[in-house]
């Protein structure tokens, strides 16, 4: 198979864990930059990473990247690429494009200037003029970034958020990507007890079960480069069979998500059905005071109200700081919870162990992390079950 750069983008803030789950992967040549995680590998490291990655946004494949200062040099160093060996003669090839802080800072003139380049390398190679771009879809992004042009091709399609089983949602959901980044930030693991008290339409609740459950998340959905005549088709074959090989539905779990909307939470326990884990996860009606556990140890991991709306910040006050009451009974577990709220450490009543710094959507929040004491280790001739050595 041939060696492949590939980049998973990730959003601002998340690259760490990208990085590690491509690592997990098997993938060691890997380079974390603002916004991306590169590393190499062949076909088969392409499918996987669009099956396993769960907080990578998308996987692109690297054609080249070079310093660009005109647009003479943008056409030349692009044409310069070997798109022939990549893009098969009746591939459709659209050219999308950004630019930040470079001197070629008309996207729609890149964009031009790359498909035009494109096409010229590709005359070349299949000795014709015209292109009916009406088979397989290579999408082209020319990123500019300090005058650094870099070329790639989307292998995803749909963003890596789109797991397949989220059709309908909430009120401002929370993408699946980040929901997954809170889990596996939080450090959690399918023997401790997880409680999501904001739950919505459950997607904390739900990427938690299949990161309990070694569920791959592409696993029933498509990606575009599964349409590539370039990967053998025996390569997605077993990259798929190993993700159903992998998964593990046995395990038992032990996740609550509760909300005082009942409508929202249909919209989880279908959510859940979709994604194959509603025997997982127990949903319930309830306020978060309310929530009550014999667990001496578990983690609270939810996404509260902002208040980003007109109107709402003095609702989502007052719920913050009923959060640090109701949680003080709770004094073993550990907090996560994800908020824009600057001053949400005074409200809650306690600073946190641990503050990240977040994007959610265009949305700058912070990732409060309030770790508890490590459960006590079981004592020899007594008999602890997986649940309750949390």
């Amino acid at each position: 198979m041939p060696y492949l750069e590939l980049i998973a983008t990730s959003t601002f803030g998340l690259e760490a864990v990208v990085a590690q789950e491509v690592k997990e992967l098997g993938y060691r040549d890997v380079t974390v930059e603002n916004g991306k995680v590169t590393f190499t590998g062949d076909w088969e490291a392409l499918c996987r990473a669009n099956l396993w990655l769960r907080v990578a946004d998308r996987v692109r494949l690297k054609v080249g990247e070079f310093k660009a200062l005109t647009f003479e040099e943008l056409f030349e160093q692009t044409k310069a690429l070997p798109w022939p060996e990549l893009i098969p003669e009746d591939a459709e090839f659209p050219v999308e494009g950004k630019s930040i802080k470079s001197g070629l800072f008309s996207v729609p003139d890149c964009q031009a200037i790359v498909k035009k380049a494109v096409v010229e390398s590709m005359k070349k190679k299949y000795k014709r003029q015209w292109f009916d771009e009406k088979g397989p879809l290579y999408k082209i992004e020319v990123a500019l970034l300090k005058d650094t042009a870099t070329l790639t091709i989307d292998a995803s399609g749909a963003g890596l958020h789109k797991r397949g089983y989220r059709e309908a949602a909430s009120y401002a959901p929370l993408k699946e990507t980040l929901a997954a980044a809170l889990v596996k930030l939080a450090h959690w693991r399918p023997d401790m007890i997880l409680v999501d008290p904001f739950c919505g339409s459950g997607t904390i609740p739900i990427e938690a079960a299949l990161i309990g459950q070694n569920a791959a998340p592409g696993m029933n959905r498509e990606f575009v480069s599964e349409g590539w005549p370039n990967i053998p088709r025996k390569v997605w074959r077993r990259a798929r069979k190993e993700t159903h090989e992998a998964a593990n539905f046995e395990q038992p779990l032990e996740i609550i998500g509760t909300d005082i909307d009942h409508k929202v939470l249909k919209l989880a326990r279908r959510n859940a059905f979709e994604a194959g884990v509603d025997q997982a996860i127990h949903f319930q009606q309830m306020p978060f005071s309310e929530f009550r556990s014999r667990k001496k140890y578990g983690k609270i991991i939810c996404n509260p109200p902002y208040g980003e709306r007109l109107g709402e910040l003095q609702e989502a006050k007052k719920i913050y700081e009923e959060m640090g009451k109701a949680f003080k009974e709770f004094d073993t577990w550990s907090f996560y919870i994800l908020t824009s709220y600057g001053d949400f450490e005074k409200l809650f009543g306690k600073k946190a162990t641990k503050k990240r710094k977040l994007y959610n959507g265009n949305i700058k929040v912070d990732y409060y992390q309030y770790f508890g004491p490590k459960p006590q280790k079981k004592k020899e001739g007594t008999k602890q079950t997986a649940a309750e050595n949390v």
